[in-house]
């Protein structure tokens, strides 16, 4: 027995030594799985996944009401999209003049384009899908309407404007809140983007 066992030690420990080298190159399968020894644990890259509230567990009231805000959502989400992609493209152009006098030109030039593009369907808005369109804009440029209106037309416009806002329902400084007050709209935006609504 004990030669039985000096021999399965003496083919044992070097065994166990080449299980122990450290140099080995790093190798790859399905560009997902990283072993960079033997000893190694797969590491797996997985897709981020989104947790929202479950709409099965509704009652028929919250059913309707997040109906309704689907709806309202996928109306404005669009536009604001578009505003921050023009807000950019006109900061840009904006900030390269030197001097107020081209500068109040360039934004009159930029309110008769986006009044020509964009005035139908914000006229036609209700006052909720504007609170929303309101809360998206400050998404997706990362500042509120006020301080937009402020940067291009001046403190005294925006108060202008402001007040405008508060005579509907409104608060042009409005800031998105993704995490609570606006967790639905968010999971809306989420599902537009992946194509799920």
């Amino acid at each position: 027995m004990l030669k039985w066992f000096n021999l399965l030690v003496c083919f044992w420990i070097p065994l166990a030594g080449i299980c122990q080298l450290k140099d080995l190159p790093p190798y790859q399968f399905d560009n997902h799985i990283f072993v960079t020894s033997p000893d190694s644990l797969p590491h797996v890259m997985l897709n981020e996944i989104a947790v929202f509230p479950r709409t099965k567990n509704m009652s028929k009231k919250e059913l309707r009401q997040y109906t309704i805000l689907e709806f309202r959502v996928k109306k404005v989400y669009p536009i604001a999209k578009v505003a921050a992609v023009k807000l950019q493209e006109y900061n840009r152009v904006y900030l390269s003049f030197n001097k107020e006098k081209e500068r109040k030109e360039y934004i009159k030039r930029i309110e008769k384009e986006l009044f020509s593009e964009f005035e139908t369907e914000i006229r036609t808005m209700s006052i909720q899908q504007g609170r929303i369109l309101i809360k998206l804009i400050d998404r997706e440029t990362g500042r509120s309407s006020y301080e937009i209106i402020k940067e291009f037309k001046g403190g005294f416009s925006a108060f202008f404007w402001q007040g405008v806002a508060r005579l509907f329902g409104h608060n042009l400084k409005s800031e998105y809140d993704a995490a609570v007050e606006d967790r639905q709209i968010e999971y809306i935006v989420w599902q537009i983007d992946n194509g799920l609504i």
